[in-house]
């Protein structure tokens, strides 16, 4: 799991890194889980947690680094220090606090029965329609994404889909040869949206806390 900043905050009674610790234990499906972290406060926050975080990482650690890179760096530090090898890794984002135990194991369930080698959570865009999307200019006139979809009916229009960091899953040898998750004929996986909402600002956040607390 790759540790923004931001969770060192806290979502509904706990540290926002402790809903996906708690649902990485629960699920039961991992010979070891890891907090890949540079903060010594989010590693100390982890260990209560119950998760060993036995290196910072010094790498792949700012705004701009590539969450894939990370997790490969993070990867190559397990190999290092532990001398061990696994076949796949998951990686979860731990901005997605509604992302269940349930949700893992059904994901890693359709990444093994399908064999593929990378798979990343989504989920289907409901109460907004992307296809009528419009950028507007300084003096408020639109201008479509989509100009085709217009004159169609929204229950006409294809399904469209957004990625999700809930869940991301690779064989690994295929990660480090491509460098991400989004390698050569990448799967996406749907998720409900509620469980695969990403807290980026505070808004996200007062939507997780009241789709947590409805549910």
């Amino acid at each position: 799991m790759r540790i923004p900043q931001k969770n060192i905050v806290e979502f509904c009674g706990k540290p926002l890194i402790g809903w996906t610790i708690e649902a990485a234990q629960q699920s039961g499906i991992f010979s070891r889980i890891l907090v890949s972290t540079d903060d010594p406060e989010i590693a100390a926050i982890a260990e209560k947690w119950g998760v060993a975080v036995p290196f910072l990482r010094n790498r792949y650690h700012d705004d701009n680094a590539s969450v894939s890179m990370a997790t490969i760096y993070a990867l190559d530090q397990v190999q290092k220090q532990f001398s061990e090898e696994f076949e796949n890794v998951i990686q979860l984002m731990p901005n997605c606090p509604l992302r269940e135990s349930s949700h893992i194991q059904e994901s890693h369930e359709h990444f093994i029965s399908h064999n593929d080698a990378f798979q990343l959570s989504c989920f289907k865009f409901g109460w907004t329609n992307p296809w009528w999307a419009m950028t507007l200019d300084n003096k408020g006139r639109p201008s479509p994404l989509h100009p085709g979809a217009l004159n169609q009916r929204s229950q006409d229009l294809e399904k469209l889909y957004c990625p999700s960091g809930a869940i991301w899953i690779a064989n690994i040898a295929a990660l480090r040869q491509s460098g991400t998750f989004y390698g050569p004929a990448h799967r996406f996986h749907p998720l409900d949206w509620k469980a695969a909402i990403d807290i980026d600002d505070r808004e996200d956040m007062e939507m997780a806390e009241a789709l947590y607390h409805m549910r």
